[in-house]
């Protein structure tokens, strides 16, 4: 559990919020990358699904990848839909990683911009 990290509920929520005030983020959530289980979630979320389907994505990828001969691990994913991008982040930590799954409003975001912010708290989180 993150707890053990010294990761209170107060920290997770603290660490959304960051992600949250980049521009363009709508919704934020920090997901156990072995069982799907979300830790904590801020905004709206919907349209990345919950923790397992994120994680669930997140196995199949890198499973293809490994089987098409990919070497090392995934670093992050992105999703383009017409309106949003869906972007995780799996984010390393001493033990099994946790994933940063994010939402961003397609019109109001730039991917690169939002997504380096992104990763710079992912980086972070267990620093």
């Amino acid at each position: 559990m993150l707890e053990s990290e010294g990761m209170s509920v107060d920290a997770l929520e603290s660490v959304l919020d960051e992600v949250l005030s980049a521009a363009g983020v709508s919704g934020a959530a920090l997901v156990d990358a072995v069982t799907g289980f979300t830790y904590a979630e801020s905004g709206d979320c919907a349209a990345a699904g919950t923790g397992h389907e994120v994680w669930h994505l997140l196995s199949l990828i890198e499973d293809r990848l490994h089987e098409a001969g990919a070497e090392g691990e995934l670093e992050n994913v992105v999703v383009t839909g017409s309106r949003t991008y869906h972007v995780v982040h799996v984010v390393a930590r001493q033990g099994d990683p946790v994933l940063l799954s994010t939402v961003l409003d397609r019109s109001d975001t730039n991917l690169a911009l939002a997504s380096r912010r992104i990763g710079a708290v992912a980086e972070g989180l267990f620093a």
